[in-house]
């Protein structure tokens, strides 16, 4: 598969997430198997006023292949950023035009964007017109109502290269079940790669999504979280074969105990641990004994007390 000059290992991608796909999820993700991982959604007027945080957020060395995402709602400042983010040399730059949260959609942004398809279009041309690197959007159903053949085709028609659609509207957030008829229908009238998004919680879902839709490739998110497994086994079956990786209670563990190591290398202590916290919820969920581990983990603050905590866990199993 190709986006633009992009070529793909695989047709499995890792879902944008803020707060979720810092660096060291990405690359776990990508030992597993991710074709592709995108950042965190990153703001425009952020990078427009040089907010340091926001430039943090662009570290993507070693990552390869992997998207930028930006958001923001003016044309003219999302096309002046793009030669900050291709400081990072990104693969791709996706746009986010589908993320319903109240603070993002308050400002005009994310899937707010979906009530001026319009909009989508000249953020599209602005960006497309002056990027190096393929450009991409994510989108969702539409803020409450499907308008997502009309954006997309809007999309399509100003520069993308891709788009991902995610089967909700801004009103379900996450909530209900994803409608993958809309995939199909975007998939069926646009001819750039449709990327389909929402309720891949196993490899099975995946393949599901593609024979329904005919969707390019598919896009993990929460099915993601605490389970990296999910983008080899995804890949084993869309390869024909059967699933083969079923990690054990100590291999899901262990690696969750990696995920702690790369944070706090990366990310410093304190806020290392303060963010490994949920991952390890995550890693955990459904183990014996995961209930009261988890309350423990919540109170922890340092490396050491973790890493003992969660090491004498494992000899449980």
């Amino acid at each position: 598969m190709k986006i633009g000059n992009v070529t793909f290992d695989n047709i499995v991608f890792l879902a944008p997430m803020a707060g979720i796909t810092d660096k060291p999820f990405r690359k776990i993700c990508r030992e597993f198997g991710a074709g592709m991982v995108y950042s965190e959604m990153i703001s425009a007027k952020g990078l427009h006023y040089n907010d340091k945080k926001t430039e943090e957020l662009m570290d993507i060395s070693g990552e390869m292949p992997c998207a930028i995402q930006i958001f923001g709602s003016d044309p003219d400042i999302m096309a002046e950023v793009i030669p900050k983010v291709m400081e990072h040399k990104p693969d791709i730059i996706d746009i986010n035009m589908g993320c319903p949260a109240p603070k993002i959609v308050n400002n005009g942004d994310g899937s707010a964007l979906m009530k001026s398809p319009e909009l989508m279009g000249k953020i599209m041309r602005a960006v497309s017109d002056v990027s190096p690197v393929p450009v991409t959007a994510k989108i969702r159903k539409g803020w409450d109502g499907d308008v997502s053949l009309e954006c997309a085709k809007i999309l399509g028609e100003n520069g993308a290269s891709a788009i991902a659609v995610h089967g909700r509207t801004r009103e379900q957030f996450y909530s209900g079940k994803a409608d993958w008829e809309i995939i199909k229908k975007i998939k069926n009238e646009l001819s750039i790669p449709i990327i389909g998004n929402g309720d891949i919680w196993t490899a099975q879902d995946a393949a599901d999504m593609i024979s329904y839709t005919h969707c390019d490739a598919v896009m993990v998110a929460r099915g993601a979280q605490g389970n990296p497994w999910i983008f080899t086994q995804i890949n084993e079956v869309l390869n024909g074969s059967d699933i083969t990786t079923v990690p054990s209670p100590k291999e899901r563990l262990s690696v969750a105990l990696d995920h702690i190591t790369r944070l706090v290398d990366e990310k410093g202590e304190l806020r290392g641990i303060k963010e490994a916290r949920k991952h390890i919820a995550w890693y955990i969920k459904g183990l014996k004994g995961s209930s009261a581990i988890k309350t423990e983990i919540f109170k922890i603050s340092d490396f050491a007390t973790m890493q003992n905590t969660l090491s004498d866990y494992i000899d449980n199993f």
